[in-house]
C-alpha cells in the first residue's frame, strides 16, 4: 500500500516532461499500453449497429460504424459491409469531426465520369462488388486526421422472399477486431401475425447464443438483439483478436388463416398470396444434362449424386426422362414415363452410368426435352391435369451445332411457345450466365448459379426442392376494373408450395370504401377461386402502430418490386421496348434514391482542396465472369484495331501518313500518360505496289506524375526514370520495377504496366536486314487500361469508353471475299469493308486472325475530327 502513489508520480512526472521539450519517442511504449482493447493500426472502431425493421416483408437496414484514430498522424479507416445481391442501397453518408456528407443517387452515366476521374486519381473510396452466394461488398476508405473521428451509415433496402415455408434475412457479420459497442437490433412488424421466429450464428456457440442473444414474438411484433461483449467477441479467454466472423440468420413465418393478404397504407397496396394444404399438381420433369468434357470429375459425380437423392422425392404422380447432351444428344428413354417404384429403380441404375464425353450442344438438347414434354401432352400421354417443366444443367457454352446464343433462344422459345417454364442451373464461373438467365427468363423460369464448391450436389438438391410441389398453375390476380394503376406482375405460370406470390400497385381512388382481390388457378384436381376483400377502415385501425413501422413502406415496396421486374423484362427487350423500360426503371431509381444497375451513388468528400468521391455501383451477375479486358492496338501499315466486346465485333482503320510523322496514340491529363508513334517507311515502294507501305518504327511512353519516359525504337529501348537514361537491347531478357511501374522486356515482346490498370504491350516485327523493301517496324497493344480517365484521347485512347455502333445492310463488295455494310456509329452513316488483321500478341511471327469493320479515308467519321488532329511535334 505504501506505492499506491507510484504509477500517479510517473505519469505526471512524464507530463511535466514532455511539456518542457523532453523527446517523448522512449516513452511511446507507456503510451501504447494504455490504447483501449480493439485498437488495431492506431485505429479504433468503439461502435458497430446494425439496425433493421422489417414491415410486411420489407427491410429497411441501417448499418453504422464509428472510429476514432488514435494514433498520431493520419490513418485509413475502412468500412466493409457485405449485402444481400437482392438488395438496393438507398443511403451512405460519411460524417468526419461531425460534419456529414451525403450520398446522391445518379444515372450511372452521369455518375461515370467522376468515378472516372476518381479512379484515376486513385481517390475512390468506395465501391460494391459481387462477394460470393448471396452476398454484394460495399468497401469505403477514407483518410482520418490524427484523433479525428469517423461515423460510417449504410442504409439498404429489400424485399424478403419467402423460400420453403419461411423469409430469411441474411446478415453477414465480420469487424475483424474486438468493438466495445457491437449491436444487432432487428424488429419485425407483420400485420398477419407472427407465427414462428429464429435466429441463429454460424460463429457461436450455443452457450454465447443463450447469453448474447435474445429473440421474441407476440401478435404482430417480433424482436432479435445480439450484444457480445468485448469478452465474448473474443476467438479464446485471453486473445485480442474477434470470433464474430460468419452468417447471422433470422427466419420467420406469418400466421396464414387466409391464403391471402392485403394491406393499403396512403394510396398503395400489397397483396402477399400463400394458399397452404392444397394437393400437389403431378409435374413432368425433361432432366437436360450436360455431360460434355469439363464435366468430368467431381462436376459429375455430383450431378449424379444430386439426381439420385431427387429421384428419392419423385411421386408416383409425376412422370420423368433425362435428355444427355454434349457433341450430340442421347435420352434415357424415347418418352417420358411415370415415376413409378420399377421405372425409378431403372433411373438410379441409369443415372449412375452417366459418363463424360466430347462437346458442347445446348440447342440440340433442349429442344429435344422441349419436344417430348410437347410430344407427350399432345399424345395424352400425360395426366391432363398436370405441369411441364424443362430443368438443364450446363458448365460451359455453346460449341457445337448452334452455338450462337440468341439462335438458341430463339429456337427455345419458339418450341416452348409459352406452354411451361425453363430452369437453367449454370455450373461454375466457366459459363456465359447472362445467356442462361435470359433464355430462362423469357420462358418463366429462372436461372441459378450452382457453385463448385463441396456442397453443389445440396446446391442442386436444393434448387429441385423449390419447384418439387406445383399447387397452382395459371395463376391470375384480378384487381377492381379502372381502379387500380401501375400493377406489378399479376400472372404466373406456377405457385410452388413453401413460396409466396407478391403484387403491389397504386389506387386510383384513396378514398375508396372497400377493396376485393380474387385469385384464379388451376389445381391438381378442380380449378379454384380465392377471394379477399378488405374494408378500409379496418385496415387503418390494424396500422396505427407506425411507431413500430417505417414511412410509405408499402409505396417503396411497389417501387422496389416495379425495378425489380422492369430489369428483368428488360434483359430480353430490344430497341425501343428496352429504352422505354430503361427509362421506367431509372426514373423510379432515381425518385426512390435506390441504387441500381442503372444508377450509382456518389458521396463527395472535400480534402486538401479537391474531390474526394465514394462511389456506390450494383454489380452485374457478371461481376462473375473472368475478368475480359477489351484490347485496342496499332500494328502493321498501321492498322488500328478497336475491339468492342459488346458486339463481339470489331473495328478498323488505317492512317496514311508520311514517314517521320509522329501521331498521338494515348493522352491522359489526369493520370499523366501518353503514348506517340514515330513513322517509318519501307525502304522504297514494294515492285508490285504504287505506294510506299508505312509502319511505326519509334514509340514514346511517357507518365508526367512519375516523371518516366521510355523510347522504343527497332534497335533498342531507353528509359529515363527522372532524367537519368537506362538503354536496353531487344535481346535482353530484363524485368524493371519502381513504385508503381513495372516494365520486362523478354523476346521481341515488351510489357509496361502502371500500377493495377494500365498494360501496353510492343511488340518488335522483325525481316531479313538485307531486304530490299521492308525495315523492321512496331506494334502496340493496350491490354488493360480500365484504370486511365474518362478525359484519355488519342486515336487509340478516345475508343477506351464504351461507344455503340450499328451494322446494317450487308452486301457483296468490290471483293467477293470482302463485303461492304452500312456503318451508323457517332451519327455518322459511314460504308465499310469485312477485313482482318493480326494480334501479334502472344506470337511476333505468325500471329491471330481478328476480323473487323475497316473504316476507309483515315478512319474518318469513327475518329473524333480528322486524322491530322493527332499529328504532334515530337515524341514526347
Amino acid at each position: 500500500m505504501a506505492f499506491a502513489w507510484w504509477p500517479c508520480l510517473i505519469l505526471a512526472l512524464l507530463s511535466s516532461l514532455a511539456a518542457s521539450g523532453f523527446p517523448r519517442s522512449p516513452f511511446r511504449l507507456l503510451g501504447k499500453r494504455s490504447l483501449p482493447e480493439g485498437v488495431a493500426n492506431g485505429i479504433e472502431v468503439y461502435s458497430t449497429k446494425i439496425n433493421s425493421k422489417v414491415t410486411s416483408r420489407f427491410a429497411h437496414n441501417v448499418v453504422t460504424m464509428r472510429a476514432v484514430n488514435r494514433a498520431d498522424t493520419a490513418k485509413e479507416v475502412s468500412f466493409d459491409v457485405e449485402l444481400p445481391k437482392t438488395a438496393f442501397i438507398t443511403n451512405f453518408t460519411l460524417t468526419i469531426d461531425g460534419v456529414t456528407y451525403p450520398g446522391n443517387v445518379k444515372e450511372k452515366e452521369v455518375a461515370k465520369k467522376q468515378y472516372e476521374k476518381a479512379v484515376s486519381q486513385g481517390k475512390t473510396a468506395g465501391l460494391v462488388k459481387a462477394s460470393g452466394r448471396k452476398l454484394e461488398k460495399f468497401t469505403v476508405s477514407v483518410n482520418v486526421a490524427a484523433g479525428s473521428k469517423v461515423t460510417f451509415e449504410l442504409t439498404y433496402e429489400e424485399l424478403l422472399k419467402r423460400h420453403k415455408g419461411k423469409y430469411e434475412m441474411y446478415l453477414k457479420v465480420q469487424p475483424k477486431q474486438l468493438v466495445k459497442h457491437f449491436e444487432i437490433e432487428v424488429d419485425i412488424f407483420e400485420p398477419q401475425g407472427i407465427s414462428m421466429l429464429d435466429a441463429e450464428a454460424s460463429f457461436i456457440t450455443n452457450d454465447l447464443l443463450g447469453s448474447a442473444l435474445t429473440k421474441s414474438f407476440s401478435g404482430k411484433k417480433g424482436h432479435v438483439s445480439f450484444k457480445p461483449s468485448l469478452d465474448q467477441q473474443r476467438s479464446c479467454p485471453t486473445c485480442t483478436d474477434s470470433l464474430l466472423n460468419g452468417d447471422f440468420t433470422i427466419t420467420y413465418d406469418v400466421n396464414r388463416e387466409s391464403p391471402g393478404n392485403v394491406q393499403i397504407v396512403n394510396g398503395y397496396f400489397v397483396h402477399f398470396f400463400a394458399p397452404q394444404g392444397l394437393p400437389v399438381v403431378p409435374k413432368n420433369v425433361a432432366f437436360v444434362i450436360d455431360i460434355s468434357g469439363s464435366m468430368a470429375g467431381r462436376k459429375l459425380e455430383q450431378t449424379k449424386e444430386a439426381l439420385l437423392r431427387i429421384l428419392e422425392d419423385m411421386q408416383e404422380e409425376d412422370y420423368l426422362n433425362f435428355i444427355l447432351f454434349s457433341g450430340d444428344v442421347s435420352t434415357w428413354k424415347e418418352h417420358l414415363v411415370q415415376a413409378t417404384p420399377e421405372n425409378l429403380q431403372e433411373a438410379r441404375t441409369f443415372v449412375k452410368s452417366m459418363e463424360d464425353k466430347g462437346m458442347t450442344n445446348i440447342n440440340d438438347g433442349l429442344l429435344r426435352g422441349i419436344s417430348m414434354l410437347n410430344k407427350a401432352r399432345e399424345e395424352h400421354r400425360i395426366p391432363e391435369r398436370s405441369t411441364s417443366i424443362v430443368i438443364m444443367l450446363t458448365d460451359g457454352d455453346a460449341n457445337v451445332g448452334e452455338s450462337r446464343p440468341e439462335k438458341i433462344q430463339e429456337n427455345v422459345r419458339n418450341a416452348i411457345g409459352g406452354k411451361f417454364p425453363l430452369y437453367n442451373l449454370g455450373f461454375g464461373n466457366n459459363l456465359n450466365y447472362n445467356f442462361l438467365e435470359n433464355m430462362a427468363l423469357e420462358n418463366h423460369g429462372f436461372a441459378r448459379r450452382i457453385y463448385e464448391d463441396s456442397d453443389a450436389d445440396l446446391q442442386l438438391q436444393g434448387f429441385y426442392e423449390e419447384v418439387a410441389n406445383p399447387l397452382l398453375t395459371g395463376v391470375e390476380m384480378e384487381y377492381p376494373e379502372n381502379a387500380i394503376l401501375d400493377l406489378t406482375q399479376n400472372t404466373y405460370q406456377h405457385f410452388y408450395d413453401g413460396s409466396e406470390i407478391v403484387v403491389a400497385g397504386r389506387l386510383v381512388d384513396e378514398d375508396m370504401n372497400s377493396f376485393k382481390a380474387d385469385v384464379k388457378g388451376h389445381g391438381a384436381t378442380n380449378d379454384l377461386t380465392f377471394t379477399e376483400e378488405v374494408d378500409m377502415k379496418e385496415m387503418e385501425k390494424a396500422l396505427q402502430e407506425r411507431d413500430y413501422i417505417f414511412g410509405n413502406y408499402i409505396e417503396r415496396l411497389w417501387a422496389y418490386l416495379t425495378i425489380e421486374q422492369l430489369l428483368e423484362k428488360r434483359k430480353n427487350a430490344h430497341g425501343e421496348e428496352k429504352e422505354n423500360l430503361t427509362a421506367r426503371a431509372l426514373d423510379l431509381s432515381l425518385k426512390y434514391h435506390f441504387v441500381t444497375p442503372l444508377t450509382s451513388m456518389v458521396v463527395t468528400k472535400p480534402e486538401d482542396n479537391e474531390d474526394e468521391r465514394a462511389i456506390a455501383d450494383k454489380p452485374g451477375e457478371a461481376s462473375y465472369q473472368p475478368p475480359q479486358n477489351p484490347y485496342y492496338y496499332v500494328d502493321g501499315d498501321p492498322h488500328f484495331i478497336i475491339q468492342i466486346p459488346e458486339k463481339d465485333d470489331a473495328l478498323c482503320f488505317n492512317i496514311d501518313e508520311a514517314p517521320g510523322t509522329v501521331l498521338r496514340l494515348i493522352q491522359d491529363a489526369v493520370t499523366g500518360l501518353t503514348v506517340n508513334g514515330q513513322i517509318t517507311g519501307d525502304k522504297r515502294g514494294s515492285p508490285d505496289s504504287k505506294t510506299r507501305k508505312t509502319y511505326f518504327g519509334k514509340l514514346g511512353i511517357a507518365n508526367a506524375q512519375m516523371d518516366f519516359q521510355v523510347e522504343v525504337t527497332t534497335e533498342k529501348i531507353t528509359l529515363w526514370n527522372r532524367a537519368v537514361p537506362s538503354t536496353f537491347s531487344w535481346l535482353d531478357t530484363v524485368t524493371v520495377t519502381q513504385d508503381g511501374l513495372s516494365m520486362m522486356i523478354n523476346r521481341k515482346n515488351m510489357v509496361v504496366s502502371f500500377g493495377d490498370g494500365v498494360t501496353f504491350v510492343v511488340v518488335l516485327h522483325q525481316v531479313w536486314k538485307k531486304h530490299p523493301v521492308h525495315r523492321d517496324f512496331l506494334g502496340f497493344y493496350v491490354v488493360d487500361s480500365h484504370r486511365m480517365s474518362a478525359q484519355t484521347h488519342g486515336l487509340l485512347g478516345q475508343f477506351f469508353q464504351p461507344f455503340d455502333f450499328k451494322v446494317s445492310d450487308i452486301r457483296p463488295g468490290s471483293d467477293p471475299t470482302k463485303p461492304d455494310a452500312t456503318l451508323v456509329v457517332k451519327n455518322h452513316q459511314l460504308i465499310v469493308t469485312r477485313g482482318s488483321q493480326k494480334d501479334y500478341r502472344k506470337d511476333a511471327s505468325i500471329g491471330t486472325k481478328v476480323v473487323c469493320w475497316f473504316v476507309h479515308n483515315n478512319g474518318e467519321g469513327l475518329i473524333d475530327g480528322v486524322h491530322t488532329d493527332y499529328i504532334v511535334p515530337n515524341l514526347f
